[in-house]
């Protein structure tokens, strides 16, 4: 049975209009060896694009309202959330799911990632809003596969090391046998995109073995099995970041939740890199 190590890698936040691939390679420079593969968090990489929505400034529509006051509060504050198996500070969120925040949410949500995919009671689409300030959530890379490409020729080209770049994001896959299928659309080859709500209801209901979510892969013939195996590892080597939701992000900083300013964020210490290493 193949082991692994890994080595998560500290580095300051990334901005938009930073330039990441630098970032990358001057924080695994004499830490990376052939072999390797180089795990790089989706989210940091569509920060450092600028691949952001600012919800204060979307125009609202009733099924937005409606998504928030009823569906999120009623629907998955109540049976869905129990039904999933939440722990009572979750289900207290939902129900207390705010009306105007979360309506700008779900709005963007309707927006970029459609109807199906807003039923979602989080990360709708691959949307997310933690480790972001204010009211920005980052988008989901539509190019991840040529995005890792390119790192992984800079890798050569800079520090002469052969390795694997995995695009990763932390949205679950689930495994039923020997299938592996998740909520979040656009994974890696091997990995189906069913649904949404229900694909979620399901591998939470079942209590199916899950992982993080691999989106694209260069340098390496990976299996969907190997690549969750290793983006799981690498999940759990970074650890939340400034927190898992953006209740939780909020409440480290102890302010609302769309209190959370730049200047907090580049106060802690992000991992948006994790080395991760056959033994």
């Amino acid at each position: 049975m193949t082991k692994y190590t890994a080595l998560a890698i500290t580095t300051n936040y990334w901005n938009p209009q930073d330039d990441y691939t630098d970032k990358i390679l001057n924080a695994i420079e004499n830490k990376v060896e052939d072999g390797d593969f180089v795990v790089v968090s989706e989210k940091a990489i569509s920060t450092a694009l600028g691949s952001m929505v600012d919800e204060s400034t979307v125009k609202l529509s009733l099924c937005a309202r409606v998504l928030a006051r009823f569906w999120m509060r009623l629907v998955w504050g109540y049976p869905l959330g129990m039904l999933c198996g939440f722990g009572q500070r979750l289900l207290k969120r939902l129900r207390d799911y705010p009306l105007e925040s979360g309506s700008r949410h779900k709005q963007v949500a309707l927006q970029y990632a459609g109807f199906w995919q807003a039923l979602m009671f989080g990360s709708e689409g691959g949307i997310d809003g933690s480790n972001l300030p204010y009211s920005y959530v980052s988008l989901p890379l539509n190019n991840a596969e040529s995005l890792a490409q390119e790192i992984k020729s800079q890798i050569g080209l800079r520090l002469r090391k052969n390795v694997c770049v995995i695009i990763a994001d932390t949205d679950k896959t689930y495994k039923f046998r020997n299938i592996f299928f998740t909520p979040r659309p656009k994974p890696l080859k091997g990995i189906h995109s069913l649904g949404a709500s229900s694909t979620y209801l399901i591998g939470r209901i079942l209590r199916l073995k899950k992982s993080s979510t691999p989106l694209a892969a260069a340098g390496c013939n990976l299996s969907a099995s190997e690549a969750l195996k290793i983006t799981n590892i690498a999940d759990k080597a970074r650890g939340p970041g400034s927190g898992a939701t953006v209740w939780d992000m909020a409440a480290r900083f102890h302010v609302e939740v769309n209190g959370v300013s730049w200047e907090m964020l580049a106060a802690i210490r992000h991992k948006p890199i994790v080395i991760v290493r056959k033994t």
